[in-house]
């Protein structure tokens, strides 16, 4: 999996620039198991190519942009610490902590490293990188990326233009950034290593330098006897950046709530979800269109019925449903010409008589004890119902159209089937 690592400049660096992103970034990309493939320096614009073609993006952020801070946190859940976090360190914080994204680390000696960066500028870092199609993100504070050393202090000397970033690891779980702007070119050295002593006065320190700022640094200090002693001058390299970028630390990122895990790359599917949304979008239209032209011709049928209605009977000026109706008015007619309607009583009763014959016919039948008219249905009383052939009698029923079912009170109700 290859990584690749980008060391930022600091905030005030980038705001007081036209065009931040045209400023020099040191990186280097790394394959798996941390061999470099790659390092140089180049503007953040310059390594689009790059931030896409890696697997994976680690920012480190300038030590002066992170503020490291040691607070004792009750325990509690992740969700929780979240949310409280702002409120712990308010205090401390010389901003708003509602611009700041406060991220915590692993309890150490019964406290918690947490780290504070400004949130509109972790966020403009983060739109970037994602804009060049990072699959995974990390920011990590650069002071914690140094490896610590027991006796003393570990520092960093970069350039930024005609100013200096210095980053310190004063211990396994501090560290510091200070901008450093010194009054010409020619004594830059001597007053980074005068900062370093009054930032550190007692302990050993090891200064990390530019190779090519190696010999200036090898003078100054040469300059200055009594920090011999304790000052040891070495050439910085990304090695060494890169163990401490593997080590656990504070992934700023995942507390913006970007994510630092891997994010879905949609490029490759931008194709494949056109094609889909045309294909819903012509389905869409497509049903639409089935819609409309089927409810036109329920709209047309319903018109010649209306006609049809209206042309057998003239004198209605009430149609709500011309089927029905029509119905109506056709067994209305029969009755008043004479014409049995099939759930009439003595059309029920005829009906009954027969299939009853019929089954007397085969077997030994009970005989009726009564018969009454309700709601378009005959009800028959057995004198006898334990006896009685329901199933032949139903056979019978319904070659002539009519239906029975037996009742709880045992009365059987005939209906017509039409």
């Amino acid at each position: 999996m290859s990584t690749l690592y980008i060391r930022l400049p600091s905030k005030a660096a980038a705001d007081s620039a036209t065009h931040w992103i045209a400023l020099s970034c040191p990186f280097a990309l790394a394959a798996h198991g941390g061999a470099i493939e790659r390092e140089g320096a180049a503007p953040l614009s310059e390594l689009a190519e790059a931030v896409g073609k890696a697997q994976r993006v680690v920012l480190l952020l300038a030590a002066s942009d992170v503020s490291l801070l040691r607070v004792k946190v009750p325990p509690m859940s992740a969700a929780r610490l979240k949310t409280a976090l702002p409120n712990l360190v308010e205090d401390r914080l010389m901003s708003d902590p509602a611009e700041c994204v406060v991220a915590a680390g692993a309890a150490f000696e019964g406290l918690r490293t947490v780290a504070v960066v400004n949130r509109a500028w972790l966020e403009i870092l983060s739109k970037t990188v994602t804009a060049f199609g990072a699959h995974s993100v990390a920011a990590l504070p650069a002071q914690l990326c140094l490896p610590p050393r027991p006796d003393g202090v570990v520092a960093v000397v970069a350039e930024e233009g005609a100013d200096i970033e210095l980053t310190l690891r004063l211990s396994e779980q501090e560290g510091i950034g200070l901008p450093i702007m010194p009054d010409s070119a020619a004594t830059a050295a001597t007053d980074v290593l005068k900062a370093l002593c009054a930032v550190v006065p007692e302990a050993p320190i090891t200064v990390y330098v530019p190779q090519a700022a190696v010999p200036i640094f090898r003078d100054a200090l040469d300059a200055l006897p009594a920090l011999e002693q304790r000052v040891t001058l070495g050439a910085d390299n990304w090695p060494r950046w890169i163990a401490g970028a593997e080590r656990p630390s504070l992934d700023l990122m995942s507390w913006l709530g970007a994510g630092s895990g891997s994010q879905l790359n949609w490029r490759p599917w931008r194709w494949p979800l056109v094609l889909a949304a045309t294909v819903l979008a012509l389905n869409a239209i497509g049903l639409n269109i089935d819609w409309w032209r089927m409810k036109r011709e329920a709209n047309g049928l319903r018109e010649a019925l209306v006609q049809t209605y209206k042309s057998a009977f003239p004198k209605e000026t009430v149609i709500i449903d011309p089927v029905a109706q029509m119905k109506q008015k056709i067994a209305a007619a029969q009755n008043q010409s004479g014409q049995l309607a099939p759930d009439d009583f003595a059309a029920l009763a005829a009906n009954f008589g027969e299939a009853w014959a019929a089954v007397g016919q085969t077997r030994k039948v009970p005989g009726i004890a009564a018969l009454e008219y309700r709601e378009r249905s005959l009800l028959v009383r057995l004198k006898a119902d334990a006896d009685a052939p329901l199933e032949q009698v139903k056979a019978a029923l319904a070659q002539r159209n009519l239906t029975v079912t037996r009742q709880p009170n045992g009365l059987w109700q005939i209906r017509s089937g039409k």
